[in-house]
């Protein structure tokens, strides 16, 4: 499964959500983070896509890191995020008694 935190924030936030990235705590052991990814976006500024893989019987753990590590930014002017979680197709099928 995955843990996707979809981040955006104006250009004029981009040095001060900068500055509180290079202060994060490492991702645990049991995640895997992949990005994040940023690009600009013609009406909302940047963008940021961070991936975090992990096994399912940590989701409870994964999610509060992710949603600590997306609060660390908060009193940053337009900073929002939102998180989601996301399952392979087979563990997907596997909820609902197909696999």
């Amino acid at each position: 499964m995955v843990i996707i935190g979809d981040i955006s924030f104006p250009q004029e936030s981009a040095n001060d959500v900068g500055k509180r990235f290079l202060e994060l705590p490492p991702v645990p052991d049991f995640m895997t983070l992949k990005g994040p990814y940023i690009k600009g976006k013609k009406e909302y500024g940047i963008q940021a896509l961070e991936i975090y893989e992990l096994d399912n019987s940590k989701v409870a753990e994964g999610l509060e890191f992710v949603t600590s590590r997306c609060v660390s930014y908060f009193g940053i002017e337009g900073y929002i995020y939102e998180i989601n979680v996301y399952f392979e197709a087979t563990e997907a099928l596997n909820m609902i008694g197909l696999g």
